[in-house]
């Protein structure tokens, strides 16, 4: 039970090769584009996302901080679109994977930190210490801020991979059961198999609001260093 139970965040391999890389590709293959005049509704409904979710994410930021609006789209693209597909039958979630998400998290949080210590090196410092601490608490703040800096990538990758994770144990464990008692009690049936349709409604909605939080809060750090 056991096995099967997580047998889903094993990475696949083919001939023995990981597969990782592939699936991580795929996705931006499903994003339709046009090389039309005018655009059909669904590459119109995606634009018109697209901008709504980058307006939404650049307004408080500066002129600097906007020029991270192309990579920030392409990653809550990438997030959504794979928390998505992994929510499809015999399929692998990337984003299950703390390795892979930690290498998204840490690049971007980095990035966010150094540009902040190089153009406004006086405020990235004055987060380390507020105005108006005691002088015995100094050195206690210091260490204090400087570890809730370095455990921020460490916090968007365990948030990602933790939700889900439990989403898609939750989905393996009521299917079966569901499948279970298809040869018990047919009325408990139905309602595990209610109960198991409108879970995998939230989870559609949980992989879309994880993806923007994730982006959300890397737009955050770096509106807290530009």
């Amino acid at each position: 039970m056991n096995e099967n139970l997580f047998a889903s965040f094993i990475a696949p391999t083919i001939l023995g090769l990981p597969a990782a890389v592939l699936i991580i590709l795929f996705p931006p293959l499903l994003i339709p584009t046009s090389k039309y005049l005018i655009n059909n509704r669904l590459i119109t409904t995606q634009q018109w996302l697209i901008k709504l979710t980058s307006k939404q994410m650049m307004a408080m930021h500066n002129t600097k901080g906007r020029t991270w609006s192309l990579m920030l789209v392409s990653l809550i693209i990438f997030i959504a679109t794979t928390n998505l597909l992994g929510l499809l039958p015999h399929s692998f979630t990337p984003t299950t994977q703390l390795s892979m998400n930690l290498a998204m998290a840490i690049p971007l949080w980095a990035g966010a930190v150094i540009m902040g210590f190089r153009s406004k090196i006086k405020n990235a410092l004055a987060h380390f210490l507020p105005q108006g601490t005691p002088t015995p608490l100094i050195p206690m703040l210091v260490i204090i801020e400087t570890i809730s800096l370095l455990i921020q990538p460490m916090a968007l990758a365990v948030r990602l991979t933790a939700n889900i994770t439990a989403g898609h144990l939750l989905m393996h464990l009521i299917g079966s059961a569901t499948l279970a008692m298809s040869t018990i009690n047919l009325p408990s049936t139905l309602i595990i198999l209610t109960i198991l349709i409108l879970l995998t409604i939230l989870e559609i909605a949980v992989a879309l609001i994880q993806a923007y939080v994730f982006t959300l809060l890397v737009s955050l750090y770096l509106h807290d260093n530009t």
